[in-house]
């Protein structure tokens, strides 16, 4: 796995560094020397004493063998798998999803996938197996059960604006990008979603700084997220959130009627 440009936060990833640091330094080696043991490059050291890469199992073993540890490395690896769904939610998401769950009203604006809201199985696995292909069932279950929330008893009002690249994009395959159209199609006629689409050619927008959505809670707060190269963020602060309100409020006015977004939709459908 390459290294990130932002470290992980994962308990597991910073239990298995600093013990990496704890018993590298015991022995007094250099991280160059315990590369050129191991066979590793110093860098790869670096990169996981600064939580910025996860180590391989056979990185774990190699320590292990090396240090003479009785399997400890190995055992903090085993518990980096377990919990890797935690891993890969970029930093911000996993309290995102908590507020998604009590909005009354929720807009989304992507610049280039299908909010994770409104994605098919298919269409998400495309998606998910490219980034970690050892925990797409767990996170498509997570994002289908996600769902749920579109049709439940109490619903939130949901407006869904599009780029329209994100419709002429195949992600997987023709068949599953065209059924992932008709997908937004059906949910376009759910009585409490909106789906409108910010036509190509469009020329500079304010959507083109990135994907955003906008939460409101029955007290009256809002808040707004925000996800760039794998980072997430929870933006609460009323002065802050207002000022990505009136993006989306931008974004939208870009953006064909409801109506029309539908015949755009039909159409890239019919061209794939």
């Amino acid at each position: 796995m390459p290294a990130r440009s932002e470290p992980y936060d994962a308990p597991a990833i910073i239990t298995f560094a600093k013990e990496l640091t704890a018993w590298r330094e015991n022995v007094g080696l250099s991280k160059k020397e315990l590369g050129d043991a191991l066979g590793y490059a110093d860098s790869y050291i670096g990169q996981i004493e600064h939580c910025k890469n996860i180590p391989s199992e056979e990185f774990a073993e190699a320590l292990d063998t090396f240090f003479k540890t009785n399997g400890l490395f190995h055992r903090l690896w085993q518990r980096i798998v377990e919990t890797r769904h935690a891993v890969s939610l970029p930093p911000g998401f996993p309290e995102f999803l908590k507020r998604e769950k009590r909005a009354i009203f929720s807009k989304y604006f992507c610049l280039t996938l299908v909010s994770g809201m409104f994605q098919t199985e298919d269409y998400a696995r495309a998606v998910m197996e490219a980034r970690d292909k050892h925990s797409a069932d767990e996170f498509i279950a997570k994002r289908m059960e996600r769902q749920s929330i579109l049709t439940s008893d109490s619903p939130p009002q949901v407006l869904l604006t599009l780029d329209e690249r994100v419709l002429r994009e195949v992600i997987g395959s023709r068949d599953v990008q065209r059924r992932q159209l008709q997908s937004l199609l059906e949910a376009s006629e759910l009585p409490n979603v909106a789906i409108d689409v910010v036509p190509q050619g469009r020329g500079y927008y304010p959507g083109l700084t990135g994907s955003l959505t906008i939460l409101s809670f029955s007290d009256g707060a809002n808040v707004a997220y925000t996800e760039s190269q794998g980072v997430g963020t929870l933006i609460e602060l009323p002065s802050l959130v207002t000022g990505y309100i009136m993006r989306y409020e931008l974004i939208k006015g870009c953006a064909h009627p409801v109506s029309d977004s539908r015949t755009v939709i039909r159409a890239v459908m019919e061209e794939l």
